[in-house]
């Protein structure tokens, strides 16, 4: 009895006295040597590995779903005889699904905690995705295919805030971003999957075992969200200190044990006299500023990366010599739908390279230089393919240029603003606002990605691909010039000094 009691009152340096900390401040300790010399850093735990896995696997099922439905679309076109409205419905519900589920459920998690909307939003996407499959028909199927992006829009906010409120400030770069590469991983996978379920079923049903083939991975992955703790920043800006302390020695628990003892310094109120938060303080002086910065150039970006992405996938398949056949049948059908899951593999390893180089240099370079490198690099990419469309060029030379031009845009939107506006929603706003700011910020990203989901081949047809590029050209300059100006660099710093 003694011994337990003289643990929890004495502190390392043997002085009986007993110093509190905040939640950051315990993850980012680490060891001293005799001499008093610091080590650099602690090893992750396993706990905190778990987090990391977990979280990354909802990027991954997002990528394997969004990307998978490319695949699958047109067998259910086929099966359903679905007219144009009807097929841009199928493409564009997941993502409607991820911008309602990012604000409408992603927020709830400063209420109601990250821990339990992290399972909640699996739950809700095993539940969609197993309708999805035994779907009788096209509403049913284009409410599961929302429903599932309600549960996978919940996730952006959600997890990016249990790794970043789970690991030490110098890590928390590299780590958010290798956990985002999972969404370039799931889309690779997606579309192999796809593909290979394809090739040995050629049939119109064989969508539904393309969805079927992520059921297990996702029950599994719910299973294991139950086993984690919840976070230590949440709990302590609801005034619930021994929880946080208890979460906090689970999350924190290696071998050697240390620390030994946890005692958190509760926070001073905020400075509207509380600890909670509205969406309505994400526009008042103090956040508006982290708002913008997480918002705009998140929305810009997502305007040409879906854009692009619409008809990128047919000039990989002109360059690497896949036919535009006609659909005579459902063999023709099947063969088309093969060539253009093979183009989109190609696309999706390319997306991959991107963000891996984002995971190298976010810390070492810094998040606001990385986005407005990576913004005028996709300006550059953009404008190289608009030359093609002049006059005078062969259609060889076009093409080079075309291609060049989409392939540098792919890799430096990878590289730059599509991972770093991801990281930084998730660590510019304080944490009684942390879940609204980052799920308002990509709701409102998705925006610009339904919006060219819907209107982006009306405005190719009527305006032509040049018109279209110049104005993409123009948004991606001005994603960077916002990025400067409302810049926030949160490189390496605690949250809790954000």
């Amino acid at each position: 009895m003694n011994t337990v009691r003289s643990a929890a009152v004495m502190n390392d340096d043997g002085t009986g006295r007993l110093e509190r900390k905040s939640v950051q401040e315990y993850i980012d300790e680490t060891p001293f040597w005799s001499d008093g010399t610091s080590a650099p850093s602690s090893p992750m735990t396993a706990m905190q590995w778990r987090i990391w896995l977990l979280a990354s696997a909802g990027k991954f099922f997002e990528g394997m779903v969004v990307f998978m439905t490319g695949v699958a679309l047109p067998l259910i076109v086929r099966e359903y005889g679905l007219g144009a409205m009807e097929k841009g419905a199928v493409s564009a519900a997941t993502l409607f699904g991820i911008l309602i589920g990012a604000t409408a459920l992603g927020g709830l998690a400063d209420s109601y905690g990250r821990r339990r909307m992290f399972i909640v939003e699996m739950i809700l996407f095993i539940v969609c995705l197993v309708a999805l499959i035994f779907s009788p028909g096209y509403i049913m199927m284009v409410t599961c295919l929302f429903g599932m992006g309600l549960a996978l829009g919940c996730d952006y906010p959600t997890a990016h805030m249990i790794i970043s409120e789970s690991i030490p400030s110098s890590d928390r770069g590299r780590l958010v971003l290798s956990a985002f590469a999972f969404q370039a991983v799931g889309a690779l996978a997606g579309t192999i999957v796809g593909y290979l379920i394809l090739y040995k079923e050629p049939e119109l049903q064989a969508w539904r075992y393309m969805y079927g083939a992520a059921v297990l991975p996702a029950f599994l992955v719910l299973i294991g969200r139950f086993r984690i703790p919840d976070s230590g920043h949440w709990l302590v800006s609801k005034g619930r200190i021994k929880e946080a302390e208890e979460a906090l020695m689970r999350l924190l628990r290696r071998e050697p044990h240390y620390p030994k003892v946890i005692r958190i310094e509760p926070p001073s109120c905020d400075e509207n006299g509380d600890n909670g938060g509205t969406y309505s303080d994400l526009f008042r002086r103090r956040n508006i500023r982290a708002t913008i910065l997480a918002s705009v150039p998140w929305f810009l970006q997502d305007l040409g990366t879906y854009g692009i992405g619409i008809f990128t996938p047919t000039i990989l398949g002109t360059v690497l010599g896949a036919e535009s056949v006609y659909a005579r049948n459902i063999a023709d059908l099947i063969r088309n739908d093969l060539l253009a899951a093979k183009g989109a593999a190609f696309i999706d390893v390319l997306l991959l390279v991107g963000i891996l180089a984002a995971v190298l240099m976010a810390d070492k370079v810094g998040r606001i230089k990385l986005q407005v490198v990576g913004f005028i690099g996709c300006a550059v990419g953009l404008f190289i393919a608009s030359l093609s469309m002049m006059a005078g060029f062969s259609s060889s030379v076009s093409m080079v240029l075309l291609f060049s031009g989409f392939m540098l845009f792919s890799f430096m939107t990878n590289m730059g603003p599509n991972a770093i506006t991801y990281l930084l929603a998730g660590e510019v706003f304080p944490t009684c606002v942390r879940g609204k700011g980052a799920g308002l910020a990509a709701s409102f990203a998705k925006i610009g990605a339904v919006t060219t989901a819907f209107f982006f081949p009306v405005f190719l047809k009527d305006f032509g691909a040049g018109p279209i590029l110049a104005v993409l050209v123009g948004c991606s300059l001005l994603g960077a010039a916002i990025t400067w100006i409302f810049r926030i660099e949160t490189s390496g710093v605690n949250l809790e000094e954000l």
